[in-house]
């Protein structure tokens, strides 16, 4: 019965919301590539040759597919597997096919169809799954429905739910219970994720605990004295003498967050701190914003994406590109982490700061992380400010204070390191379901 409501009332509501999404696509752009997958069309993955186990993998953006690199990288590597990786957003679906283009075994890429019966239809029938893979929250009904009729095993991988998703979840509780009914398997994140998807109807003899596959995502290499050196003067932070400047990290910062490390950042230069400011926006596409806001503080600056060396010294480096973070933050002595000051609410993954050995700042509304966060706090690798006035007095405590920073950053890499695992855990209620 819920099915019909959904496909009854998702063209009314895709046309109530499709004038959001048009200037969403318009600001984010890339919307154009491929839009054909939209539909279903997804003719450039070709039928599937007998003998082969398919695998069809949804993550909805860069970070869910961050998440779950070494999880296809190891069923990649199982015989007679082929895998699909799909993506909603734009963004996502140019990570996809940068990271999977080298593989050696089949993995495909597309754009997820839109969750409508004619759309979702056409790619079944063209990729004909044999498991069906599903990531943290997100749960399809006319995709689950196909996999569902078709007697294909859903996984859901990673599974959480925030304390925004469970009060969501809760408001339309039977049509929940019913999607849930038609999962094989939730391997969830922690036991609070197995209580709420318990409440939510689903079987506790389908739920399992994994752990959190964003702790499995490697680290980079880290970078020599010379190679960090280098990085440094390519954002435009040059030594005075022997001395390095201390760089603060805004990571993927969201509306508002800015503007207070700015804030914090001229209150650092008063002090008499040698630092420098690099901003790293979640969303690329806000450059007009950052450059407004930039325009109105008198240090100099520079946007990346106007050339990824400045011609002169900076003090602020702007970075409105994608897929830098990881490489960027090796050479930050403090890490803010966005989307965690109010009215910004549940934070982005402060792991990559963690897995650099970076100090770890952030604010209260971390939800989406929260069992990430208490393990980072727990092990004295990060600190929570609980409110924007405090970020300021804090940053400066933790400026004056290398060592403070050293075992900060020490204690976030080793939390990191014990927490590991997921996705072999992961890969072994998997494994019994390609068998069938």
């Amino acid at each position: 019965m819920y099915v019909w409501i959904y496909r009854i009332l998702f063209l009314p509501l895709l046309l109530v919301m499709l004038p959001y999404y048009l200037r969403r696509m318009w600001k984010r752009g890339g919307y154009r590539k491929d839009f054909h997958h939209r539909l279903g069309w997804l003719e450039h993955i070709p039928l599937k040759p007998p003998g082969v186990r398919r695998i069809w993998i949804q993550a909805v953006s860069v970070g869910e597919l961050s998440a779950i690199g070494p999880l296809t990288a190891a069923l990649a590597r199982l015989p007679n597997i082929e895998i699909i990786v799909s993506s909603t957003t734009s963004t996502g679906y140019e990570l996809a096919r940068r990271i999977y283009s080298s593989y050696s075994s089949p993995v495909y890429t597309a754009i997820f169809p839109l969750d409508f019966w004619p759309c979702s239809c056409a790619a079944w029938r063209r990729l004909q799954p044999d498991l069906v893979v599903l990531t943290e929250t997100e749960l399809w009904p006319e995709h689950c429905y196909q996999a569902w009729r078709r007697e294909t095993s859903i996984v859901l991988v990673n599974g959480r739910l925030s304390d925004r998703s469970f009060r969501r979840y809760r408001l339309i509780s039977g049509m929940i219970r019913s999607l849930l009914q038609k999962l094989t398997l939730a391997a969830v994140a922690t036991e609070q994720d197995k209580a709420r998807f318990r409440m939510l109807g689903l079987d506790a003899d389908r739920i399992v605990t994994c752990g959190n596959l964003k702790f499995d995502n490697e680290p980079p290499l880290p970078l020599s004295p010379a190679a960090a050196t280098h990085l440094r003067r390519e954002l435009g932070f040059y030594a005075r003498g022997t001395v390095q400047p201390l760089i603060i990290l805004g990571a993927s910062t969201w509306p508002g967050e800015e503007a207070l490390l700015l804030a914090a950042f001229e209150d650092a230069l008063m002090a008499g701190i040698d630092a420098r400011l690099l901003i790293v926006p979640r969303h690329a596409e806000r450059r007009q914003e950052l450059i407004a806001l930039l325009e109105r503080q008198p240090h100099p600056w520079h946007l990346r994406s106007s050339g990824s060396i400045p011609p002169q010294p900076v003090m602020i480096h702007a970075v409105d590109t994608t897929g830098e973070l990881s490489r960027l933050t090796q050479v930050a002595d403090i890490a803010f982490i966005g989307k965690s000051m109010p009215p910004n609410d549940g934070g982005q993954t402060p792991l990559e700061a963690a897995a650099c050995a970076i100090a770890v700042l952030y604010g209260p509304n971390m939800s989406n992380f929260r069992d990430i966060c208490c393990s980072l706090q727990n092990a004295g690798g990060a600190q929570c400010i609980d409110t924007p006035e405090n970020l300021s007095p804090q940053l400066l405590k933790l400026l004056r204070d290398p060592q403070r920073r050293q075992v900060m950053g020490h204690a976030a890499r080793e939390c990191h390191q014990r927490n590991r695992g997921a996705t072999q855990r992961t890969l072994d209620v998997l494994q019994p379901l390609l068998s069938h």
